[in-house]
């Protein structure tokens, strides 16, 4: 049963496999730095190219190697929570990245109590590999990384609805120019307003 104020699941590290699951052979984990110029722009082009759009596949995210590098190490970061998943060549060598996903760390305060959480964000595959189950197995990997620093909650946000929330929020955005949005056909002017 859950109480008010308790977590949903208590574990030890003891209890964290300190291994990775194995991936198919044709890939393979890694860690992407951010301060590396080639494996950054790497980083930028997949999250260009497949990460949240709309329905029709006409708008994505599209954010700055800068804006990268600063939401990606903020007080407290880690070099292993920045997970990538690349193709493997026939030799073994480390090819192209293909998934990535990450964590930074947060502190949020509970019933006036501070927990030490991260925040998940960036899950990315390849459209080509979303039937391979990729997603599932890089959030399993975050997990079982974060938990070996002894961090046992997390933040992130979906797009779908997810079994056992432990709460719900709604947010807005304003847009800053919505002239040009409705130009691009971003945004959509009711019937019966203008942009007078």
């Amino acid at each position: 049963a859950i109480t008010a104020g308790a977590p949903i699941e208590v574990k030890t590290l003891d209890e964290v496999n300190k291994e990775p699951a194995k991936l198919p052979a044709t890939l393979m984990w890694c860690e992407f730095n951010v301060d590396d110029a080639k494996e950054l722009d790497e980083v930028y082009a997949l999250l260009a190219e497949h990460y949240v759009e709309d329905d029709d596949n006409m708008f994505r995210f599209n954010y700055s190697t800068d804006f990268l590098k600063w939401a990606l190490k903020p007080p407290g970061w880690l070099p292993e929570w920045h997970l990538g998943v690349r193709t493997r060549t026939p030799e073994g060598a480390p090819g192209r990245l293909v998934a990535i996903v990450t964590a930074i760390p947060v502190v949020m305060s509970f019933g006036g109590q501070e927990v030490p959480n991260v925040e998940i964000n960036f899950l990315c595959v390849h459209r080509k590999l979303r039937s391979k189950r990729l997603a599932p197995a890089l959030i399993r990997e975050i997990t079982r990384r974060v938990n070996l620093r002894n961090t046992w909650q997390a933040v992130y946000t979906a797009g779908a609805v997810l079994p056992t929330p432990a709460a719900r929020c709604r947010y807005y955005h304003r847009s800053l120019n919505p002239k040009k949005l409705i130009e691009v056909g971003f945004s959509h002017l009711p019937p019966r307003m203008t942009m007078a």
